[in-house]
């Protein structure tokens, strides 16, 4: 190898002496704002959502500002964008920067051991110190190179020299909010990816998205709650109007209409997660799923559909919500009942777990979107407890099944027909079971080992001798206020 020029040594002196340290907290405090920034930005959005649907104020007035943060939406994206890209260069910045130094350092101190630099000669390092000399001037040539890409990723904002734009109309002359919304295709990989890219679109884009293709959205894990309900909120509308919708799904379609308008009516909160009118499968939140400090899955047994069982489904999920509340109060609830699957209706579909191998990756991809879409905003992640009754729990064996650990802190097993393994094998910290000795159902162990046998390995909840198979939800019954203070992450406490 060809020796490094006399001033080699000058610039090996100027690499050694760099303020790494200086540089890595300023990546830090980079990372630190990049953070926050996602959260911030999806509080501004949901005031915008709120504005744009004029539920809550209306007018000229109303619209002025719902355009002003629609604005300044994306300008909070475009900051996102630019912050995360430039971070990523920080951080290749700081590895070179570092690699650099401690190689320049090396070489120098070998060429020190020498005469020759010793007494100060004018040509390279000796000939053994030239590969950490080389090596160093070229991580030092990359770590320039991160430099400029990080100055880059923000210039487009206008950030010169390190002095940002003088205010908010300086910086939102260089975003292009009034440009028409492109929105980029959904992609096809699990509900973690789904949600990072979601969250990388401008609030613009997101409702133009939800508006042109609700049938695209309404069903797709990672989205937050708020989005797959509008979208289904649509296409529960269009199914209304439609003259062509076929009877029973028109009167699924009305049952799911009017108990979302009891629910409102009665100042509850309601988004609608799933709406396949011709599977006959639907998800319906109470409360805000998106926001809220714990939430509770419920799935229910054979013979339930959305036309006929919602009501008394929500029931229970509003149950539950309030026996959590009274366990722990001041913390937000929000339920889901999950009909995700198609519910054994017939004998044969029931003594099988057909229905089961279906709905438990389902499942287990609603929890996964549940959580990806906390994440991918910065959002705390609620405390997720998984309530199966029935035939519902084999839904859940199944979904444990699936690759990887279920995204849920807390399984409750309600008058279960059996289980595969073991707790332990639901791959959640949580597990515990009620089961009544009245409970015909729970006592033929159809589909392997009782919940409440001491070899299954989960936690008894409190039950009445004389509670029958669908009575565990009673609120006159022990067993909700111990399946509320699961939900609220008391129970474990006691």
């Amino acid at each position: 190898m060809t020796a490094p020029r006399a001033d080699a040594r000058g610039r090996l002196a100027a690499v050694a002496a760099w303020q790494v340290p200086l540089l890595r907290r300023s990546v830090r405090t980079l990372a630190a704002v990049a953070g926050r920034l996602p959260s911030w930005r999806a509080r501004l959005e949901g005031v915008g959502r709120s504005l744009d649907d004029g539920e809550s104020w209306s007018g000229p007035a109303a619209r002025g500002m719902a355009a002003a943060v629609r604005e300044l939406s994306s300008a909070t994206w475009a900051v996102d964008g630019a912050l995360a890209e430039s971070l990523t260069a920080f951080g290749r910045l700081a590895a070179e920067a570092e690699a650099a130094q401690e190689l320049a350092r090396d070489a120098l101190a070998l060429a020190a051991a020498t005469d020759g630099l010793a007494h100060g000669a004018d040509d390279g390092p000796p000939a053994f110190a030239v590969p950490a000399a080389e090596a160093a001037l070229t991580h030092a040539a990359t770590a320039s190179a991160a430099a400029e890409d990080a100055g880059t990723a923000l210039a487009g904002l206008g950030v010169r020299d390190a002095f940002l734009p003088a205010d908010f109309t300086a910086l939102a002359a260089r975003v292009p909010v009034s440009q028409p919304v492109c929105v980029p295709p959904v992609p096809v990989g699990p509900p973690s990816e789904v949600a990072a890219w979601w969250a990388a679109l401008p609030l613009a884009a997101q409702l133009t998205a939800i508006r042109a293709a609700p049938t695209a959205f309404g069903a797709r894990d990672g989205l937050p709650a708020w989005a797959r309900d509008q979208a289904n909120r649509l296409l529960l509308a269009a199914a209304l109007r439609d003259p062509g919708t076929p009877s029973y799904e028109r009167f699924t379609a009305r049952t799911v209409a009017r108990r979302i308008e009891a629910e409102e009516a009665a100042g509850g909160q309601v988004q609608l997660q799933l709406l396949d009118l011709a599977g006959d499968r639907v998800v319906l939140g109470l409360g805000d799923l998106d926001t809220a400090d714990a939430v509770a899955m419920l799935v229910p047994g054979i013979g339930n559909t959305p036309g006929d069982d919602l009501t008394g489904l929500v029931r229970d999920a509003r149950n539950v919500a309030v026996a959590a509340g009274a366990a722990a109060p001041g913390l937000t609830v929000a339920t889901a009942v999950w009909l995700g699957y198609d519910s054994p209706g017939s004998l044969r579909q029931t003594i099988g777990r057909a229905a089961a191998w279906d709905g438990g990756p389902a499942l287990a991809s609603s929890l996964a979107g549940l959580r990806a879409g906390r994440e991918a905003v910065a959002g705390p992640v609620p405390r997720t407890t998984v309530v199966a009754h029935s035939y519902g729990t084999v839904v859940v064996d199944e979904a444990a099944d699936v690759a990887g650990s279920l995204a849920a802190d807390a399984v409750v097993l309600l008058g279960s027909p059996g289980m595969e393994d073991d707790a332990r094998s639901l791959e959640v910290p949580e597990v515990y079971d009620a089961a009544s000795p009245h409970d015909r159902v729970a006592a033929l162990r159809w589909f392997g080992e009782a919940t409440g046998s001491g070899s299954y390995g989960s936690t008894g909840l409190p039950v009445d001798a004389d509670a029958g198979h669908s009575e565990y939800y009673d609120r006159n019954r022990p067993t909700l206020s111990a399946v509320g203070e699961v939900v609220a992450g008391m129970r474990a406490r006691h």
